[in-house]
C-alpha cells in the first residue's frame, strides 16, 4: 500500500471514529442510545442530566489512538453505574476485545477507589466497601457478524478446569447492522436518524432513505432542540464524508437539517461517490486506451500487408480477425495508399 493509500485509510478511520464519538459525546443522544438500544431495564429511564463524561481521565493512558472510546458515569436512583462505550466500525472483528475491556474496567475501578479514598480515607479497606458496577458496551458498525467471544473467561486457557478462579465478565455488543430501517424509524428519535445515515455502506443506498415516512421526519423537525440539530449535522457530515460525497452536497443536505426542512431532506440529494466515480472513469479510460491501442496495432498490421498487395480476405485469415472489420479498415487505408499514413487512417477508423 502506497503512502497516499495509507493516509487515506487513516483519515477514513478518523472520520468514522469521530462521527461515532459525537454520538456518545452528546448526553441526549447517549441517553437515547441507552434507553432504546441497550436492553437493560435499569437504563430505561436514563436522562441526559444523569450522564457525566469522564473519558479524559483514561484516554491519555492509551497508546492506541482510541480517542473515540468513552467512559461515562451514570447516576441511577440509588447508585452510580460506569459505562465504557467502545466504537468498532471495522468489518473485521476485533477478537481481543474482552481483554481490552478488562484493562478499561480495572482503570475505572482504580480511579473510583482513588476518588473514594480522597473523600473518606481508608474506606476501601473496610468490610462494607463495594465497587460500582461497570457496563462495557461495544457499538459495532461493521457489516459482518460479531464473532468474538464476549466473555473474558473464554479467552483464558484452562478456564474450564479452574472455573471460578479465572476472572470473568461479559461485554454487551450493539450491532448497528442488526437493526432494519423500519426498526430504526420505529424508535422515532434523533439518534435513529443518525443511525439510518450511518448504516449506509455506499452512496447508492441513499435511495432507500427516500422511503422514510413523512410523519417520522415531521416529528424530528418539530421536536428536536436547536443545538441538537447542529450536533446531528456534524455527525452526518463525517458519515457522508466517509462516502466521499462532495462537500457542496453535504452542506446542502445538512443545511436542510439545521433549517428544519426535514420533509425535503432527500428530494434532490444524489449522494454519488466522487472518488468512486473518478476510479470508474479512470478504469473506463484505461479500457478505452487498451481498445484504441489494439485498434492502432491492427491498422499497422493491415497496412504492412497491404504494401505486399495482399487482399482483405487474406489479411483477415492471417491475422485471425473479423473479415468485415478488416475490410472496413482496408477500404479506409486504401485511400491513403501508397504512403499509408497510420495517424490519418486511425483518425478515420475511430470516427
Amino acid at each position: 500500500m502506497g503512502n497516499e493509500q495509507k493516509n487515506a485509510a487513516v483519515d477514513n478511520t478518523k472520520v468514522r471514529d469521530n462521527g461515532a464519538k459525537l454520538i456518545f459525546d452528546d448526553p441526549v443522544l447517549c441517553a437515547e442510545f441507552l434507553r432504546g438500544y441497550v436492553d437493560i431495564d435499569l437504563l430505561k429511564n436514563v436522562q441526559p442530566e444523569d450522564i457525566e463524561d469522564i473519558s479524559e481521565r483514561f484516554l491519555p493512558l492509551w497508546q492506541e489512538g482510541r480517542d473515540s472510546d468513552s467512559v461515562k458515569k451514570i447516576r441511577l436512583p440509588d447508585r452510580e453505574l460506569y459505562l465504557i462505550a467502545i466504537v468498532e466500525h471495522q468489518s473485521k472483528v476485533y477478537y481481543d476485545m474482552a481483554f481490552k475491556l478488562l484493562r478499561y474496567v480495572v482503570l475505572v475501578l482504580t480511579d473510583y477507589e482513588n476518588e473514594q479514598e480522597k473523600l473518606h480515607k481508608g474506606i476501601t479497606k473496610t468490610k462494607g466497601f463495594k465497587y460500582p458496577p461497570v457496563l462495557p458496551i461495544v457499538y459495532y458498525e461493521g457489516t459482518s457478524r460479531w464473532t468474538a467471544v464476549k466473555s473474558f473467561h473464554e479467552r483464558v486457557h484452562l478456564s474450564d478446569v479452574l472455573g471460578k478462579y479465572i476472572p470473568d465478565f461479559e461485554y454487551l455488543v450493539v450491532p448497528l447492522a442488526s437493526y432494519s430501517n423500519q426498526e430504526l424509524i420505529g424508535k422515532n428519535d434523533e439518534l435513529s436518524l443518525v443511525m439510518l445515515i450511518n448504516k449506509l455502506r455506499n452512496s447508492a443506498e441513499f435511495v432507500k432513505l427516500k422511503e422514510i415516512p413523512p410523519e417520522y421526519l415531521e416529528n424530528l423537525s418539530e421536536n428536536t432542540p436547536e443545538y441538537l440539530l447542529n450536533v446531528i449535522s456534524k455527525i452526518i457530515t463525517v458519515f457522508l464524508a466517509k462516502l466521499n460525497i462532495p462537500k457542496e452536497e453535504i452542506g446542502e443536505f445538512t443545511g436542510k437539517i439545521e433549517r428544519r426542512e426535514f420533509a425535503m431532506l432527500f428530494d434532490s440529494f444524489e449522494a454519488y461517490d466522487v472518488q468512486e466515480t473518478r476510479r470508474v472513469s479512470r478504469a473506463e479510460g484505461k479500457a478505452e486506451g487498451r481498445i484504441e491501442g489494439a485498434k492502432i496495432q491492427l491498422i499497422k498490421q493491415i497496412c504492412r500487408k497491404m504494401k505486399k498487395d495482399m487482399a482483405a480476405e487474406e489479411i483477415a485469415e492471417q491475422l485471425e480477425e473479423d473479415v468485415n472489420e478488416v475490410k472496413r479498415i482496408y477500404d479506409i487505408a486504401f485511400r491513403f495508399a501508397p504512403g499509408f499514413d497510420v495517424d490519418k487512417i486511425t483518425e478515420e477508423v475511430l470516427k
